[in-house]
């Protein structure tokens, strides 16, 4: 897939205060058995203190290695895996511990599109009850209603409503995704998280895929949260762009400026491994490859003060003895580092931040 496969879609301003989903400081945790001689149970911080905002109508970007806690941060975003601790406020309610009858009101509002196409979808049902599901769940209507709503969704989507009787083997893997979408739009939500939805699909396919997550942002004016481990993808689909390692937020910024001039070492690294396929100019300095040495440490075993130290070729002996909080260097641009690549701090994000002052990344 190029960049000339993708749709160049001009958004609108997105209001800076109208908030939809806000995080704050959250995290999760799970503690391990034992293993050979251990006396002691070990932490895995797959989510660990984590803040973000996203505003209605845009698309953030989460992206980051393998491991760094991409997924497992947007399940707890919509309450699929339980907080360990901290908040999340959806379109102004806090859902961070409410029951599942409390919530259950909330979920049609908020959904998620899965990154195995495959493994997502029942093979024992048809698309048809597949895609009905949620509907049949929140009680959308009868049995003649949840199928003219189904069609409508199949069209939608770009799936031929002759087919809500096959089953999902009979799809190719672009189409199932399809029927993934589907199911996701079928109550009306305001929010999406999309984690890593055309990773499983063919190159020859993410295209059409991503520019249906573009189409339907504009008819049904959705907010996404769309989590990738491919930058040269998520910069054609995001606003803004959140960068994660080892369970933490170590950057967050407009999408042009990040790619332009990265603030922390680590997004500077991720950038400089990204091909240029646009033209054949020579790369801008931010673009200059940085080869990372060292092995990603266990989330079970983070190093202390930075977790990105024991990679990063700028460390100092302050990273080893201070974790970096997240902060404004920039307006708009939010980083976890001592040393950042851009301006000196504006403000620094607490834990959890005063009343008066939304956690503004």
């Amino acid at each position: 897939m190029t960049t000339h496969d993708l749709k160049a879609v001009e958004k609108p301003a997105v209001p800076r205060d109208d908030v939809l989903l806000r995080a704050t400081d959250v995290t999760k945790h799970y503690t391990l058995r034992p293993d050979g001689f251990a006396r002691h149970r070990r932490v895995l911080r797959a989510v660990d203190g984590v803040s973000l905002e996203v505003r209605a109508g845009e698309t953030l970007g989460v992206v980051g290695e393998s491991g760094c806690g991409k997924s497992t941060l947007g399940r707890c975003l919509v309450r699929l895996t339980e907080l360990t601790g901290g908040r999340v406020e959806f379109d102004g309610r806090d859902i961070s511990t409410l029951s599942a009858r409390r919530l259950r009101p909330v979920r049609p509002g908020m959904q998620l599109v899965f990154q195995d196409p495959h493994a997502s979808l029942n093979p024992r049902r048809r698309a048809g009850e597949i895609v009905a599901e949620p509907l049949l769940i929140h009680r959308y209507g009868n049995a003649a209603a949840v199928r003219r709503r189904v069609a409508e969704l199949f069209d939608v989507v770009g799936l031929a409503a002759a087919h809500l009787d096959r089953y999902p083997h009979e799809f190719s893997g672009g189409q199932r995704q399809r029927i993934g979408i589907a199911r996701a739009l079928a109550t009306a939500p305001k929010l999406i998280v999309a984690d890593e939805p055309v990773s499983a699909l063919d190159v020859s396919i993410q295209a059409q895929v991503l520019n249906l997550f573009a189409d339907l942002q504009d008819e049904f004016a959705l907010t996404y949260v769309f989590i990738a481990h491919d930058l040269g993808v998520v910069r054609h689909v995001s606003d803004r762009i959140a960068v994660m390692y080892l369970g933490e937020i170590v950057e967050l910024a407009e999408t042009e400026a990040l790619y332009g001039a990265p603030s922390h070492p680590y997004t500077q690294a991720l950038l400089s491994a990204v091909p240029d396929l646009d033209d054949g100019s020579a790369p801008t300095p931010a673009r200059e490859r940085v080869v990372l040495t060292g092995e990603v440490p266990s989330p079970a075993d983070k190093p202390t003060g930075c977790p990105f130290r024991t990679r990063c070729p700028y460390a100092r002996e302050r990273c080893a003895l201070e974790r970096p909080p997240l902060t404004e260097t920039a307006p708009g641009r939010w980083t976890a580092c001592h040393y950042p690549l851009a301006a000196e701090p504006l403000s620094v994000l607490g834990t959890p931040p005063p009343a008066t002052t939304p956690p503004g990344p």
